[in-house]
């Protein structure tokens, strides 16, 4: 389970070293002892030698990974798989890396923006039934109303820390993406980076020779988005009857204007592969950009409801207490 930004970090700087290693022309065998020895983190160690073991016994990357237990993501043995069959390796190795840096990143910044709206909610949970709990004394209603109303909004924010993880199954990594998918910046931001990976597993693909059907499939696989990956899935028997990937796209409606206007372009002109590499480099670059909004606003929109909150407690307090004074007045 990964929940904070260094165990992304590690995972980014374990990826990064094994593409380095493989980039300088060691083999994988070697670029993996290696890693073995001097890992980005002592837990790694046991799940590399798992690694070795598989690949000594004759498994490809891609089996070795699947048969050495839920040490990585569906999304990572996707991408994996992609690189291995178009013989990319490296190339996915960089992209794996530049994607767990970017989430470690987004997540210190949100943690980081976050430190002070998460201070004044609970100072104000805690200062406002002090008041109360002065003047009477009862530590039981004084705990019900400040530590009964943190558990349960602690138990809501590790219930979406947890479904947030990506080794779920697909179904339920495509009900949080369903979920996501209507909350404005942060679904077109994950939609986007999809986009991207699918862009560059294809291209990658394409170019190793993978027949076209084929390459889809494994790239919608690598996009990590199963409804991009359901979607591409029911093309086959289209593609089979004689439909070309540009029509099915722009029939399929799942994919922006802009994509299927230029994927189509690349399929007439017999440069898809430019095209791929240029469709990659926007939308990591669109989508990039929108997450990143994303986290910096989501943390301020917070602040200003706790600051609302707060003011209508105090005024609340204020108008009550005036209310006695009259009252008292009046008396």
């Amino acid at each position: 389970m990964i929940f904070t930004p260094g165990q992304l970090s590690r995972r980014a700087d374990f990826y990064h070293q094994v593409g380095q290693l493989t980039g300088a022309g060691l083999g994988l065998i070697r670029a993996l002892e290696q890693l073995k020895q001097h890992p980005p983190d002592r837990s790694y160690r046991e799940p590399i030698g798992r690694l070795l073991e598989q690949i000594a016994g004759g498994c490809t990357l891609t089996e070795a990974v699947q048969r050495s237990g839920h040490w990585l993501p569906a999304f990572d043995i996707a991408l994996l798989q992609a690189g291995e069959q178009s013989g990319r390796l490296e190339s996915c190795f960089r992209l794996l890396a530049d994607y767990y840096t970017d989430r470690a990143r987004l997540a210190r910044q949100m943690i980081g923006d976050l430190a002070y709206p998460a201070f004044l909610l609970h100072f104000a949970i805690f200062i406002f039934p002090f008041a109360q709990f002065f003047t009477s004394g009862n530590w039981v209603a004084y705990l019900t109303q400040t530590v009964g109303l943190l558990i349960p909004l602690y138990v809501v924010v590790a219930l979406m820390i947890y479904a947030a993880q990506s080794r779920h199954g697909e179904t339920w990594r495509a009900c949080v993406e369903s979920l996501l998918r209507p909350i404005p910046v942060l679904g077109v931001a994950r939609h986007y980076l999809a986009l991207a990976r699918l862009s560059a597993a294809l291209e990658a693909l394409l170019s190793a020779g993978v027949t076209i059907i084929e390459a889809w499939e494994l790239a919608a696989t690598a996009s990590g988005s199963p409804a991009l990956r359901r979607t591409v899935l029911g093309w086959r028997p289209l593609v089979d009857g004689g439909q070309t990937p540009a029509e099915a796209i722009a029939e399929s409606g799942r994919f922006p204007e802009l994509f299927a206007a230029q994927y189509a372009t690349g399929e007439v002109s017999g440069q898809l592969d430019d095209t791929l590499r240029r469709l990659h480099i926007y939308y990591q670059e669109e989508g990039s950009r929108k997450l990143h909004a994303f986290s910096r606003w989501v943390p301020r929109a917070i602040y200003f409801c706790v600051v609302i909150m707060i003011a209508y407690r105090i005024i609340h307090f204020y108008t009550g207490y005036f209310n006695m004074v009259r009252d008292a007045g009046g008396l």
